[in-house]
């Protein structure tokens, strides 16, 4: 099976070092960058890590970096995509863990949760609050329970790919993209995986954005929860 490792990067070069040293251990993956106009080498130094690397004209933001990664997965034949952050957050020696119900054909989406075990980074007591709101709002609305909806560590299979190179949202998109592949009927699966902090770098969202986006996040979904009853 072709399978593709995407890591959005926005300035993460120092993220990059550490990423290709725990990349050595794992075979038959390619690793595609998505260099979201950084100000620093972080182009460069992918190049010269030896990873394919895309750079984007201009800022998109996560989620537009990420879809640009998916595009790329879906045009060039790739089995299964794996989402992976270039801050050093995620470890690729979980990647068999989330690929192998892909494999198995018992999910589509597979989720890497900090949350399953609590062990590792747990994030802050603000965004934990937010991703335990998150994680209600879905369960709520779609009858699912996800543990870490705000994930970024995660693997999905050609059928996935397909839907997020065509729809994929902005922002914040993880909670998101969970709520519309449940309403359409996809399998989700969460495996226990251990988080660093990031290594360097600056996260793209502040404690008032992280409201905002809250806020954002959940009109959204519950827009979304409207179409599966015919009202939206």
């Amino acid at each position: 099976m072709k399978i593709l490792a995407i890591v959005p990067a926005f300035n993460e070069e120092e993220g990059l070092k550490q990423l290709a040293v725990k990349f050595k251990n794992i075979d038959l993956v390619d690793i595609l960058v998505i260099n979201d106009c950084s100000n620093d080498h972080t182009s460069a130094l992918g190049k010269k890590l030896g990873f394919n690397v895309i750079d984007l004209p201009c800022n998109l933001g996560i989620g537009g970096a990420v879809q640009t990664g998916y595009r790329y997965a879906w045009e060039h034949g790739y089995d299964i995509a794996i989402q992976v952050d270039g801050d050093g957050q995620h470890n690729p020696a979980y990647i068999n863990d989330l690929i192998r119900s892909i494999k198995e054909g018992t999910a589509d989406l597979v989720i890497g949760s900090r949350y399953l075990k609590k062990e590792g980074f747990q994030s802050t007591s603000l965004r934990r609050a937010g991703i335990r709101y998150l994680s209600f709002l879905i369960n709520l609305l779609e009858k699912k329970r996800i543990t870490d909806p705000t994930s970024g560590f995660r693997a999905c299979n050609r059928k996935v790919i397909e839907q997020f190179s065509i729809r994929y949202p902005h922002d914040y998109p993880e909670p998101e993209s969970i709520a519309y592949l449940l309403r359409n009927n996809f399998r989700i699966k969460e495996v226990p995986v251990i988080m660093n902090e990031r290594i360097g770098g600056k996260s793209s969202i502040t404690s008032f954005q992280s409201v905002y986006y809250m806020i954002k996040v959940s009109l959204a979904i519950f827009i979304d929860s409207l179409r599966k009853i015919g009202l939206a």
